[in-house]
């Protein structure tokens, strides 16, 4: 279990859960994060996804305009975490929007 686990995230990650579509998900994000934010984590995901497929770094770097150290990050999260070895799998089986 996470050392950052509490009541408050909890129910953040209650809330997202209920969200039921790409656009109440736009909505909700706008208002608690910023665009970079938002950016930033979509970019770790695209990464997650470009690794999974076995792009190297550089190429990930330059498609999706992110550092290798992120990269490298990102690559050590999806190999030794669950994360996001889960959100790729789940991604995968659902049809996009």
């Amino acid at each position: 279990m996470s050392s950052f686990h509490s009541e408050s995230i909890d129910r953040l990650f209650r809330v997202l859960l209920s969200l039921e579509s790409t656009e109440e998900c736009y909505a909700f994000f706008e208002d608690v994060c910023t665009i970079k934010e938002i950016q930033d984590m979509a970019q770790r995901l695209d990464a997650a996804f470009l690794l999974d497929e076995g792009m190297n770094y550089q190429t990930i770097s330059q498609k999706v305009g992110i550092s290798t150290a992120t990269i490298s990050r990102v690559s050590k999260c999806l190999k030794y975490g669950s994360g996001y070895r889960k959100a790729i799998d789940k991604a995968k089986e659902q049809p996009t929007e």
